[in-house]
């Protein structure tokens, strides 16, 4: 007979199903890897639309730069040709190359500058700012070609190629849209000249572009909210983890228990040793001792030495006895006693009158003053 192992089978493991969800612990542990609900999209559209919206401002200005650098480049050559006889040195050649590769990176940084605010803002808005290197470190795991594979045939790659899809169809029902609307403009750049052409094509790619990214961000709010559902769900943890975590962050409960008990047992130890040291044990009788000690010229009033019920309490009496200290039944300041005065600690004043009539009967059985 064959034996299967059915928990083989389980979706979520030996832990059960995933039903909890995350602690803050949990939460908090992920975060720090650098795992959190984002959206790539969002990021994405908003640079875009960034990017379409300073290119409608700013295209002529950057068109003007762009052919100032130029004239001027081409201006000097006559003169660098004069100076060398018709051969440019390679070095000449290089500054020139520089200069020009500085101008045009001056012109352009605006919009790089943009995109890359409106990508840390999209981001910050989402994960808010808690960086950490450790996405950035290597790990052997990314190197596994099983678990490579696994995330090529997977529900989140289907999700994925799902999602591009409906971005490609979304985008090209846009662009499809707006362009034929526009068929009769792109014929006449045929018959138009180079400079409206150019002009005619900017305005058609950027007012495109708009309407894209406009679509995009519509994506992305629908991909952001996705994710937040996704990492959620991944996030949740069996019933077993949140017990383990408890017990990881409080300690075991049996573990606690045990050192109560050693303690418990401790300090009763500490408690028997200084009994012989009482002067008298008020009982109720049965159910409770408590031991009194009053020394005037170390406390200002008697102290608890010792208490307990039942056991313990027959116990202290047994000692009390073997040590010759005197038992006084009195129950109702036996049973106040228990439940108001710690081991250790003075008596309070309200209790003042009634212990001073115990100690003064004891006394005056031991024939003291």
């Amino acid at each position: 007979m064959l034996e299967y192992n059915l928990q083989f089978f389980a979706k979520d493991g030996p832990g059960g199903e995933k039903t909890e969800p995350a602690t803050q612990k949990k939460l908090d542990d992920a975060r720090k890897e650098g795992q959190a609900a984002k959206s790539k999209e969002i990021g994405n559209a908003f640079s875009l639309l960034a990017l379409f919206l300073l290119m409608k401002l700013y295209i002529s200005i950057m068109g003007e730069r762009f052919l100032g650098v130029f004239h001027s480049v081409y201006a000097q050559i006559p003169d660098y040709v004069r100076m060398y006889d018709g051969q440019l040195p390679i070095q000449s050649m290089n500054l020139v190359f520089k200069g020009i590769m500085t101008n045009l990176l001056i012109i352009v940084a605006p919009v790089f500058l943009v995109g890359f605010l409106m990508a840390f803002i999209c981001d910050l808005v989402q994960v808010k700012w808690k960086p950490t290197p450790k996405p950035l470190m290597p790990k052997l795991s990314k190197l596994n070609p099983i678990k490579g594979f696994k995330k090529i045939i997977s529900a989140k790659s289907l999700v994925e190629l799902l999602k591009a899809i409906l971005k490609i169809a979304l985008i090209g029902y846009v662009v499809y849209g707006y362009l034929i609307d526009r068929v009769g403009q792109i014929y006449l750049l045929y018959d138009i000249s180079l400079n409206r052409a150019i002009a005619l094509v900017g305005d058609l790619v950027i007012n495109l572009g708009i309407r894209v990214s406009a679509v995009y961000i519509i994506i992305g709010f629908a991909d952001y909210a996705y994710q937040k559902y996704k990492f959620k769900d991944d996030m949740k943890m069996t019933k077993q983890e949140v017990k383990d975590e408890f017990k990881n962050a409080e300690g075991d409960p049996k573990v606690k228990g045990k050192q109560r008990q050693r303690m418990m047992e401790a300090s009763r130890r500490r408690m028997m040793q200084q009994l012989p040291e009482a002067d008298v044990v008020i009982t109720n009788p049965t159910h409770y001792a408590v031991a009194i000690k009053y020394d005037a010229e170390k406390y200002e009033a008697p102290m608890v030495l010792a208490k307990g019920e039942n056991h313990l309490a027959q116990k202290i009496k047994e000692v009390a006895r073997e040590n010759h200290i005197e038992i006084v039944e009195n129950k109702p300041l036996a049973r106040m006693l228990y439940a108001n005065v710690e081991v250790g600690e003075l008596i309070p004043p309200e209790l003042y009158q009634a212990v001073a009539e115990v100690l003064a009967f004891v006394y005056h059985l031991q024939g003291k003053a």
